[in-house]
């Protein structure tokens, strides 16, 4: 019964660590790619919403998040999940809608516009 314990709390402390590991290497990505510098507030907002809520990007801030770079897109909503206010929602839905963010922005801009 002593062993269930011990491994009870070892795998409890492997599972912290893990998470706090997590959360370090995506705050030193943020860090070390400027991320937070990147887009402007309204754009952020935008991006926020049509990931963490139901709302849409507009297209100058879909260049906005393509110029942000998948690496700072990924570890900032990482780190969003993160956050114990977000804990209700599901990671896997959200990663998802960050990913039909960033494909739909992508493929935006890297469309080619009408002519006029």
């Amino acid at each position: 019964m002593a062993s269930l314990n011990v491994y009870s709390v070892l795998v409890v402390l492997f599972l912290t660590c893990g998470a706090v590991m997590a959360t370090k290497e995506n705050d030193q990505i943020i860090k070390e790619n400027n991320c937070k510098t990147k887009m402007g507030f309204r754009c952020v907002l935008q991006a926020f919403t049509s990931i963490f809520e139901t709302g849409s990007i507009c297209n100058k801030c879909c260049g906005e998040l393509v110029v942000l770079g998948k690496v700072c897109h990924s570890a900032l909503v990482k780190r969003t999940l993160e956050n114990p206010l977000f804990k209700d929602l599901s990671p896997a839905t959200i990663l998802a809608k960050s990913i039909k963010t960033w494909n739909n922005c992508l493929a935006l801009i890297d469309s080619p516009s009408p002519s006029a």
